[in-house]
């Protein structure tokens, strides 16, 4: 078994268009959560959401790009330009065959289903754009990232609601580990905040009208967010041997199935995803330092997520810190994983652990080192990030500082 290697980093969300800004929105416990600025926003009741701002597509991309790439592959398409320039890596004759691409994705060009839909039943059109169909795959921005890069390897989407992005970038941590592949893009990407997307969302009743609030006895739901992130996996002695810059070591990754109830999470299921995390990667609860939570916000995963640390983590439980990002940027759905991994990297990498902001008043059913609204400094061996999905499917990844 190889060692896995993260030798480049990219995102857009909320916080910020690039990692540095990013990071540094983290480490200020900033808040990228506001109005929404949608079509028909006046006919949603939550009219709140992490919404990558200051985007111009028509700036990115050229017209003919833009017919093919709905927003959610954009955001991959961004993110993965960064992270393969600041790798150094360019994918030519070999390495090309044995690379790949993985992202998460829950619900596909959402955007793109939802203007067409307006069109035919809306609007009484009988036709739609001609590239509705690649533009609507949830294939679409993994199959647009192996195209840009000449990526010849394994190339696929997971989707497992917002599990995605954590299986995903599992999946490809086995891959690099196993010798299938030297070099893997993973990571996840999504853009639901449209009128169709926010409006099915509301239908589930957890949406909060005004800020995302983990852990706080305050909270009342969850906000969505939207963006990318992907990460480059690579062979850690062959990051070595050309001397690329290390950002983190992925050591191990567990994955459960609730078998339960299709939108109520288990203590159980999230238990035995991180302990498998664990034994994966070799880790002793107490070598983890930080656990980036999957902290929705809702009362139901809250409860259940800090159950799962308390078990799985035992006496050390009370000496983790455990904080959501999910308060800085929203809930991101299928690359909710990615965004979050770069709080993983800054514990590990710059010893700055990423707040849960907007916390107000201790929840006795979370009694856990929550990070309360402020940046801590502190040395981090290890850690782990946390996913649960509805339906039932965990996944959590473990990884060390290089």
């Amino acid at each position: 078994m190889r060692r896995v290697a993260i030798t480049g980093a990219g995102t857009i969300n909320a916080l910020g268009h690039d990692v540095p800004s990013t990071l540094e929105a983290m480490r200020e416990g900033r808040c990228g959560i506001g109005p929404l600025d949608i079509r028909d926003i006046d006919r949603l009741s939550v009219q709140i959401g992490g919404q990558v701002r200051g985007y111009d597509e028509s700036a990115r991309f050229t017209r003919s790009q833009l017919a093919l790439h709905d927003r959610f592959t954009q955001f991959a398409l961004i993110a993965a330009e960064e992270a393969v320039d600041q790798s150094g890596l360019s994918f030519e004759s070999e390495l090309a065959l044995r690379s790949g691409v993985i992202l998460g994705n829950s619900g596909g060009g959402l955007s793109t289903i939802d203007d067409s839909y307006r069109a035919v039943y809306a609007e009484g059109k009988n036709r739609v754009h001609p590239f509705v169909v690649p533009r609507l795959m949830g294939n679409a921005a993994a199959s647009a990232v192996s195209m840009a890069h000449g990526l010849r390897g394994p190339t696929f989407t997971a989707a497992s609601a917002c599990a995605s992005s954590n299986h995903a970038m599992g999946l490809a941590f086995q891959m690099v580990r196993s010798g299938l592949a030297d070099v893997m893009l993973a990571g996840g990407s999504e853009a639901m905040l449209c009128f169709g997307g926010l409006k099915a969302w509301e239908g589930l009743r957890v949406m909060s009208p005004d800020a995302c609030r983990p852990f706080s006895a305050t909270r009342n739901g969850m906000v969505q967010g939207e963006g990318a992130a992907v990460f480059v996996f690579e062979d850690w002695d062959r990051a070595q041997a050309r001397g690329a810059e290390i950002l983190a070591e992925v050591a191990g990754f567990g994955m459960s199935a609730d078998a339960g109830d299709l939108v109520a999470p288990s203590v159980d299921g999230a238990e035995r995803a991180m302990r498998g995390a664990l034994a994966d990667a070799g880790l002793d609860p107490d070598e983890v330092g930080y656990v980036n939570a999957h902290g929705t916000g809702t009362a139901a995963n809250d409860r259940t997520e800090c159950a799962a640390v308390a078990a799985a983590f035992g006496n050390h439980a009370g000496r983790l810190m455990v904080s959501s990002t999910k308060s800085m940027h929203g809930h991101a759905i299928g690359g909710t994983g990615a965004i979050e991994l770069l709080a993983c990297i800054s514990a590990l990498r710059d010893g700055v652990v990423p707040p849960t902001i907007g916390w107000e008043a201790p929840d006795p059913d979370c009694p856990l080192d929550v990070v309360p609204n402020a940046a801590r400094e502190a040395k981090v061996a290890a850690c782990l990030s946390n996913a649960f999905a509805f339906g039932g499917l965990n996944a959590v990844l473990a990884l060390r500082a290089a």
